[in-house]
């Protein structure tokens, strides 16, 4: 009480007295502060019943005024006695003691506003730098201590401070093996991190260097190894481990700052010499498996997208909303930190970090969960697989999910090899797994994949197989102009198949949507590249399904146009994403193909394949998934993929197959069956008008799932035809 009652009248007689020139006012403070520890005999009074904290305040008032009174750079001689006294050095001892008790508390505030408030580079003077490092190493060393504020304010302004300029992360790798001597220059003194590198005998010049002198001061900064500490970066570890949510929030975005310096020997030391990578792995895997054995994919699917550390929630409202959504925010929130972190990083350590993540959480922890045979385990898994896949953004940690799901080969596929990567095998299995729902959800974690910026994708999936067309026969020019002109290859011949006899040519420009919509015709059978003109193609693609297997021209709003609006902007976008790849623009030349190796479509397109044969056969929904997996692979450009996808004049080689001619074969099984059903077109147009809500629900249909499927084979040929429709205009506008 009475030290206050002393404090009070010492500000009364400051305001009175007469004001001192601001280098004697600044020492008066100092020296108050030091005489107290000569005086004083009561060392467990709190630092808060001293005067201390009001001396410290006046310093940096002081410092502040003084700066604003000089030209920009320029070091008033209040910081040169700051400096060149030490002073940073003797507030560091005396927190570090924590005496009086506080002090450790007033000793970081001071540390933080004078960091923060000068405007001029500090951290270059090795007065500064070293005290920094020094009180860096305080922090964090007890969890949960009441200093925790502090530190973490603290240790943010360091980090900004070296994001500004990230040369200066340089002092902040310490060397603990080797001691620097008396001669060192700045960089050596802060990798050496000697206490008495110089002692009283050799004061500080006091000038302080600019951020551009202290980048020429060290030449040739020793390179990172296996001695170095990173204590900045460790401290921000430790602190993550707080029981305190904001402290955990400010200690991840220093991390993140950190992680960002463009400096190769900070990244290489943080990615091996500090425990970033376990942080990351650790706290994936702990919140993972704090998951239920078994969620809703819907659930997991739709729960809302979080930001680390903006996760607010009501415990009552997330157990009201489903088991698990608590824990599941928690998990997405930790990757969405990752995926940022990540993105962020300097490259070499971003991809240090990525593979991380792959090593020690998804083969580690998810992959056992992908590969076992509990169906509600592979669902609920692969549904947050699929989540994953659809929240990771950085280039690095994409490539080392789709190496994990689809490992790295780039070689061509073929029967005996399929099974290298067991867990790509296993999931491409999955695609036609006796449970219609793993299925579906599969499926959708393909197509998901398949929509991702990352080139591996396709290439593994599909293209490493296309690429020497070894689908396809050599045909001579004019028989591939006879082909064009009507006559199909023989594996996919309507004309001549007892199965089509009842398609009569008056039958193929049946539909009023496709009239109006179509490009006009042209005098040429085939463009001077090759291509085989598009009408053609749409036309074939369009009569597929016979008349009397239509249903949409009975309904408004369902025909061929309906899908070119969608075409164009999905073709639109997938060109945007594949224009950096360097895609070719034309087929490879025949000449340079090898033709004599045995064509396989590798296992994703034979398992697509077989799905879209059993179309009249399958649910609904699966029926849905498998065709929208189908149509992304036909929109990317692609010479290979789009011949292979979407030409239907294609010769094919002996025993292959390609899309339209599975579709051809389900279309004659479906013709076959359509008279063995009484009643076949109104059934039809009910289910269709069923499946629109524009009939409500009544007694059950037979055949309800030939009839689904033959809705959705129709849709999907028109689907095909806009695809096939855009590309061509896009390929030949100039």
């Amino acid at each position: 009480m009475f030290s206050k009652f002393t404090s009070i009248l010492q500000h009364a007689v400051e305001a009175l007295a007469p004001s001192l020139p601001l280098q004697e006012d600044f020492v008066y403070h100092w020296k108050a502060i030091t005489h107290y520890y000569i005086e004083t005999s009561d060392d467990k009074a709190p630092v808060t019943d001293t005067n201390i904290p009001s001396h410290l305040e006046q310093m940096l008032d002081i410092l502040t005024q003084e700066e604003s009174e000089r030209e920009s750079g320029e070091t008033g001689p209040c910081m040169e006695y700051l400096l060149h006294h030490k002073i940073l050095e003797t507030l560091y001892t005396l927190g570090k003691a924590d005496c009086p008790p506080g002090m450790k508390q007033q000793v970081l505030g001071f540390y933080t506003k004078l960091l923060g408030r000068i405007r001029q580079p500090l951290l270059p003077h090795i007065n500064v730098h070293r005290p920094v490092q020094k009180l860096v190493r305080l922090c964090g060393e007890i969890l949960a201590a009441p200093t925790e504020n502090e530190e973490i304010q603290f240790l943010c302004i360091v980090c900004s401070k070296l994001k500004q300029d990230p040369y200066l992360v340089n002092f902040f790798l310490e060397n603990r093996a080797k001691p620097v001597t008396a001669g060192a220059t700045g960089a050596q003194a802060c990798v050496g991190d000697s206490a008495d590198a110089s002692g009283p005998s050799s004061p500080d010049t006091g000038q302080l260097q600019s951020a551009g002198d202290a980048r020429a001061a060290p030449q040739n900064p020793a390179p990172p190894n296996h001695n170095h500490t990173y204590n900045l970066v460790n401290s921000l570890l430790n602190l993550t481990k707080s029981p305190d949510g904001r402290i955990v929030v400010k200690a991840c975005e220093g991390l993140m700052l950190l992680v960002s310096l463009p400096e190769p020997a900070a990244a290489r030391c943080l990615t091996e010499n500090t425990a970033l990578c376990q942080l990351l792995t650790d706290r994936l895997t702990a919140f993972y498996q704090a998951l239920p054995q078994a969620m809703d994919p819907l659930d997991i699917e739709t729960v809302e997208s979080v930001n680390w550390g903006l996760d607010a929630y009501n415990v009552k409202e997330d157990a009201a909303a489903f088991v698990g959504k608590r824990a599941l925010i928690s998990f997405l929130s930790w990757l969405d930190y990752c995926d940022q972190l990540i993105k962020e990083a300097q490259k070499t350590a971003g991809s240090v970090l990525a593979r991380a993540v792959r090593d020690r959480f998804y083969v580690s922890v998810l992959e056992p969960q992908l590969m076992q045979t509990s169906e509600m385990g592979i669902l609920t898994s692969t549904a947050l697989l699929n989540r994953i896949i659809r929240q990771v953004t950085s280039e690095s940690l994409l490539q080392e999910t789709v190496y994990f799901i689809l490992g790295e080969e780039r070689e061509a596929e073929s029967v005996a090899t399929i099974g290298r990567v067991p867990l790509r095998h296993r999931l491409i299995e999955h695609c036609d797994h006796l449970s219609d729902e793993i299925s579906i959800m599969t499926l959708r974690l393909f197509e998901q994949l398949l929509q991702k910026p990352c080139e591996h994708v396709v290439h593994s999936l599909i293209l490493r197989n296309l690429e020497e067309r070894s689908y396809a026969e050599n045909k001579a020019p004019e028989e591939r102009e006879a082909l064009e002109n009507g006559t199909l290859p023989e594996a996919v011949d309507l004309e001549e198949d007892p199965l089509f006899t009842d398609l009569s040519p008056d039958n193929r420009l049946s539909s009023p949507d496709w009239l109006s919509a179509s490009p006009a015709q042209s005098p040429d059978h085939a463009k001077a590249d090759g291509k085989t003109e598009v009408h053609k193609i749409v036309n074939s693609f369009l009569c597929l399904v016979p008349d009397e297997a239509k249903s949409s021209y009975h309904v408004e709003g369902t025909g061929y146009d309906t899908y070119l609006r969608d075409a164009h902007r999905q073709f639109r976008d997938y060109c945007a994403v594949c224009l950096r790849w360097e895609w070719r623009g034309t087929p490879k030349a025949f000449e340079k193909c090898d033709l004599q190796t045995p064509f396989f479509e590798g296992h994703f397109l034979k398992v697509l394949f077989d799905r879209m044969g059993r179309i009249l056969d399958q649910p609904y929904d699966v029926n849905l998934q498998v065709t929208s997996v189908m149509s992304k692979l036909a929109l990317f450009p692609h010479p290979h993929l789009h011949e292979y996808l979407l030409d239907p004049y294609i010769s094919l080689a002996p025993s292959c197959r390609s899309l339209f001619s599975v579709i051809v074969r389900v279309v004659g099984d479906l013709m076959l069956r359509i008279h063995r059903i009484p009643d076949f077109t109104p059934k039809l147009l009910l289910v269709r008008k069923r499946l629109l809500g524009m009939e409500p629900e009544g007694p059950g249909i037979d055949h309800s799932t030939l009839l689904e499927g033959v809705i959705v084979l129709e849709e999907f040929c028109k689907e095909l035809a806009a695809v096939a429709f855009v590309k061509f205009h896009a390929t030949s506008s100039p």
